[in-house]
């Protein structure tokens, strides 16, 4: 319980020192025109205001990341509780407030766009293949574990494939809808239901005693039995710590952010509340469940069967069915703009207007029906599949952070450090795994550690031209 209590505390001061750090490195500039006054088009580029797009960002990034991956990091132990404070800290809030603040300073680019002009052609190409793989997974995963988690909460009243034809339904609309007409609206009363149903589950897990099983984190619990901290946890706890889909999301809200220095809030303060969600679910799956009795709930039903099981029995059955309700409005509220993305990034690829709605369609449903035929894959192929490009994509964009802040002469290590190590994790992770090369744990740590200081020795060539050539950093405000 301690642990869980100073995990929260040093959060909170993170994000009113080392978020104010970060924010005096990159050097706000207030009598600098956003893109959302910049470009107004009345679809993307719309200003809105700070509360707004502080509440979007957060329901935009904290899919059912937030809450399935630290259920199932819970299998880990408290060594999860590490990585979701240090992760947010220093690699999670780093990486979204520089891709954000960076897409604000070009026009709102989305992270293709981003790789292109900062690390070559061949990058931008390679970020787009892995932002549209990454965004239309996450789509049909939070999909599917929304519809998952309202079948359980239906108690299967209604039919599986209903639910996912009118979630879908939805996402159609928000995708091609002009952001204020829909998700500029709904989203402030959602983030409200989602934290109010969080906090009473936070609340209650330590009113009613459970929260005294919150396991302390102790030299002797440090190391799992059977799972491999390094690279597994990295890639099982993503969202709540570090997530590369927080980077193709930060581009939507710097269309719509009025002021540079309201950036820190939106940006590096949301992944810090996004840590918090991460800790109370966490928090909760330990001290309701412990080891195998976790794992079996998991198997049972994907992780909405522990969502349901621990709403139900901290809150009741009112209670629980709005906690249960604000989880679900976590993929929903990801899922959509994860498709409006996948939307964008296309036609910024193709140069592509989206003023007109049916150039919106003439992306947007081709988008679709290939989500569709993804829901007929298993959910845990396609999370295994989800973490690893997740985390592909946040490398990548700590990278790209790097070579702005390199290139402008600012500290870059505070990007540099976080996008070597995950840049590693990921590595180990292909080498070592089934879907990768299967080879055995030692041989891919040896090898994550080559190909990183492989690509590091690339990258500072690739400063060394950039810096020669005297690249832009900074769009024109026009």
């Amino acid at each position: 319980m301690l642990t869980f209590f100073i995990s929260i505390i040093i959060l909170i001061i993170a994000y009113f020192t080392y978020g104010k750090c970060i924010e005096k490195i990159f050097g706000i500039d207030q009598s600098r025109q956003t893109p959302a006054i910049a470009n107004h088009d009345g679809v993307d580029y719309v200003p809105m205001k700070k509360q707004n797009n502080a509440m979007i960002q957060l329901l935009n990034i904290a899919g059912t990341g937030p809450i399935f991956g630290p259920i199932m990091g819970a299998l880990f132990g408290p060594v999860a509780f590490i990585w979701i404070v240090l992760g947010s800290i220093f690699a999670g809030g780093v990486h979204d407030y520089l891709t954000g603040m960076i897409s604000i300073r070009n026009k709102g680019a989305h992270i293709p766009e981003l790789a292109g002009k900062f690390l070559g052609n061949f990058s931008k190409h390679l970020v787009n293949a892995f932002a549209l793989l990454l965004l239309l997974l996450v789509g049909t995963v939070f999909a599917t574990t929304s519809g998952s988690l309202l079948h359980v909460l239906l108690d299967g009243q209604m039919a599986l494939w209903i639910i996912l034809a009118l979630i879908f339904g939805y996402f159609l609309l928000s995708t091609v809808l002009p952001i204020d007409k829909i998700i500029g609206r709904i989203y402030p009363i959602l983030g409200a239901i989602l934290l109010i149903g969080t906090l009473g589950v936070g609340i209650t897990m330590f009113t009613s005693g459970y929260g005294s099983a919150i396991p302390e984190l102790t030299l002797e619990n440090m190391h799992p039995d059977n799972l491999a901290i390094f690279p597994m946890l990295f890639l099982t706890i993503t969202c709540g710590a570090l997530s590369g889909f927080h980077a193709t999301q930060s581009p939507i809200i710097s269309r719509t952010v009025q002021t540079e220095s309201q950036g820190r809030y939106i940006f590096y303060g949301m992944m810090i509340t996004e840590a918090v969600i991460a800790m109370i679910w966490a928090a909760a799956s330990m001290s309701l469940f412990h080891g195998e009795n976790l794992n079996a709930l998991i198997n049972a039903g994907t992780p909405s069967a522990v969502v349901n099981e621990v709403a139900t029995t901290l809150l009741g059955a009112i209670g629980g069915t709005i906690a249960v309700l604000g989880v679900i409005i976590l993929p929903i509220t990801s899922g959509d703009t994860a498709f409006r993305a996948a939307r964008s990034v296309i036609a910024d690829y193709i140069n592509f207007n989206q003023k007109k709605i049916m150039n919106r369609l003439t992306i947007a449903i081709p988008l679709f029906i290939v989500s569709i035929i993804l829901t007929q894959i298993d959910f845990d192929i396609l999370w295994r599949y989800f973490s690893w490009a997740n985390q592909t994509t946040a490398s990548l964009a700590l990278w790209i952070a790097t070579m702005y802040l390199l290139v402008k002469g600012k500290k870059y290590w505070v990007s540099f450090i976080p996008a070597l190590f995950i840049t590693d994790m990921v590595l180990v992770y292909i080498l070592h795994a089934q879907i990768g090369f299967n080879l055995p744990m030692n041989v891919s740590h040896i090898g994550g550690v080559i190909l990183t200081i492989a690509f590091s020795i690339w990258f500072f060539w690739k400063a060394k031209q950039n810096k020669a050539n005297h690249i832009e950093t900074d769009s024109e405000v026009v």
